[in-house]
């Protein structure tokens, strides 16, 4: 039987009774696990606060709490619980969210999750996990539900485009292709758009060094200030606002190191995105990857 998420996590969970799997009624990827964990299932209803109440309690007791809920209401609901309760104690929850980004299919800016990542990471100690698609999420997993640390996960279920680097390591970025005139760095879905750009640019005589950012906190400095060094373009490709995600990321490194160069920022500016079956918002927004292609392509050689 081919893996999945919730054989995965199934799998951990029913191996060690320390780990209890939480959700706020959004059981889509996990609802085989109730007859499987029994008790150590728990739905607590649309009550995220409640939510992440419980989970921060049973973590002081010992367990290691697996949350889900949709991602824009289990970063923005319980907000200051994730800070206060997990965040503070360092508890070593994980927090997975539902339709992050742009995967909020035909739904309005209500259950767009565009900050998450923004608000995560800015929570010290914890981490943040953004998968490609549903193998990178498999091969990340028991890492994550093994680290002591507190986690938040960008859940996705999409088919792999590649075959990804089996060795997962927190704040080690994956090389998809080397090159030294564009550096494209992503994470998430968007890393499928990004390979087929980094095709057409290669057809076009460019070399791509292209980075799937598995972890963006903690961060792969070295092997993005490399690309950055070498590259003619870096270009940040993210299905998030522009404040506080990649882009802000990237900039606070090279501001660290005392370094600059020349960005081509992909990502939400001040504004949301325009509600839609997923590939309509893809095309509606250039994120697909010729669209790609064609605005780094403008970048590198701008009209006079």
């Amino acid at each position: 039987m081919t893996a999945t998420y919730e054989s995965t996590l199934g799998s951990i969970a029913g191996d060690d009774d320390r780990y209890v799997v939480m959700t706020a009624e959004n059981r889509a990827a996990i609802r085989g696990l109730p007859s499987r964990l029994g008790d150590r299932f728990i739905d607590v209803g649309i009550a995220e606060q409640t939510l992440i109440g419980m989970a921060a309690g049973l973590a002081l007791r010992g367990r290691i709490p697996v949350v889900h809920a949709l991602a824009t209401f289990l970063t923005l609901r319980p907000f200051e619980f994730i800070r206060t309760d997990i965040g503070i104690a360092g508890l070593p929850a994980k927090l997975v969210g539902y339709i992050p980004g742009i995967l909020s299919d035909g739904n309005g800016p209500t259950h767009q999750a565009l900050e998450d990542v923004s608000l995560m990471r800015g929570i010290p100690g914890m981490q943040v996990f953004c998968p490609a698609d549903a193998e990178d999420l498999l091969i990340g997993l028991p890492v994550i539900l093994a680290d002591a640390n507190p986690w938040y996960i960008r859940y996705t279920d999409r088919p792999a485009i590649v075959q990804h680097n089996p060795e997962f390591i927190p704040g080690q970025a994956e090389v998809i292709s080397e090159g030294d005139d564009v550096c494209i760095l992503v994470y998430g879905i968007l890393l499928r758009e990004s390979i087929e750009a980094a095709r057409l640019l290669a057809d076009a005589g460019l070399s791509i060094r292209l980075l799937n950012l598995r972890t963006i906190k903690p961060f792969d400095e070295a092997a993005v200030r490399h690309g950055v060094r070498n590259a003619r373009l870096t270009v940040t490709i993210e299905d998030h606002f522009l404040t506080g995600g990649l882009y802000s990321v990237l900039a606070e490194t090279l501001l660290r190191a005392r370094e600059t160069a020349p960005v081509l920022p992909i990502a939400f500016a001040e504004r949301w995105f325009q509600p839609a079956l997923l590939a309509d918002v893809m095309e509606h927004e250039g994120l697909l990857g010729p669209q790609i292609a064609d605005r780094i392509l403008a970048a590198l050689h701008p009209q006079s």
